[in-house]
């Protein structure tokens, strides 16, 4: 099944076809656009209709309730019988959600744990690291049971110039050598970037502790996001590595779900206008 899956989050919306072969067309773009009437995900998507009509349907996960209205509204009129999936907390996911509050939960936070359960199990520890980072913990017995939401690098550097009068803005040095800054620029950069890998490590460490406490076995680590590259040291084989993981999730749990019938975009058209 081959579907066209898109990720809406607060700075930038990723997207591409998904199938069991892996993701094609991976592409993204700023958020802000879905605002617009002419944008990079309807102009692939037509394509991708109109050239063989090979998409089994639409899937996606939303942060940003104004821009999921936005993106339902400019895909409904490509072809009414094509099956649009949003991910939410009520969907079937593969394992439980005994998170107390799960309405609170990101709908990337779940795709990103239904791609790292069908990749790897459980207990595992997914570490997205966007506008803001998270980590999330499944477990065999709970599944998706929570995690922690802490600022991701991005905001740190724009925190830094925002609240403060002299400070610059400044942008990402992936090749810095000391830690001891000789300029305020390059100070701030180390301050975000070790500051930052070492406050993910931290969290990480604090969740496999907690878990290691439980008796449960080795927890696996699955990282994405674009920062994701700045927590190497995290897994220095790679394999947990997954830079297209929420899109994965959104696959599997379209597959999951196609069985119970998926409301069509007429039907979605429908429901909005009643």
């Amino acid at each position: 099944m081959t579907v066209f899956c898109v990720d809406i989050g607060n700075t930038h919306t990723h997207f591409g076809r998904v199938s069991g072969a892996g993701v094609d067309e991976l592409a993204s773009m700023p958020s802000e656009l879905l605002k617009s009437t002419n944008h990079p995900i309807v102009e692939l998507l037509r394509c991708s209709v109109e050239a063989d009509g090979h998409i089994d349907g639409v899937a996606f996960c939303s942060v940003v309730p104004e821009l999921t209205t936005a993106l339902r509204a400019q895909v409904s009129g490509l072809r009414s019988d094509l099956p649009l999936f949003q991910l939410t907390h009520e969907v079937d996911l593969g394992f439980p959600l005994t998170h107390p509050r799960p309405a609170q939960i990101g709908q990337d936070r779940l795709a990103n744990a239904v791609a790292a359960h069908a990749l790897c199990g459980s207990p595992t520890i997914i570490v997205d690291s966007g506008t803001a980072v998270t980590s999330d913990v499944i477990t065999p017995v709970g599944g998706f049971e929570g995690g922690i939401i802490a600022p991701g690098i991005g905001l740190m550097r724009e925190a830094l110039h925002e609240k403060t009068a002299q400070l610059p803005r400044i942008e990402d040095d992936p090749d810095l050598r000391t830690a001891i800054g000789k300029s305020t620029v390059e100070a701030m950069q180390i301050g975000c970037t070790i500051g930052f890998r070492g406050m993910v490590a931290s969290l990480v460490s604090a969740q496999r502790k907690e878990l290691a406490n439980r008796g449960l076995p080795e927890v696996s680590l699955v990282m994405t996001g674009g920062s994701a590259h700045l927590l190497a040291h995290l897994d220095p084989s790679g394999s947990g590595l997954v830079p297209d993981l929420t899109l994965r999730g959104l696959h599997q749990a379209f597959l999951l779900n196609a069985p119970k019938g998926n409301p069509t975009m007429s039907d979605m058209k429908k429901s909005e206008s009643d």
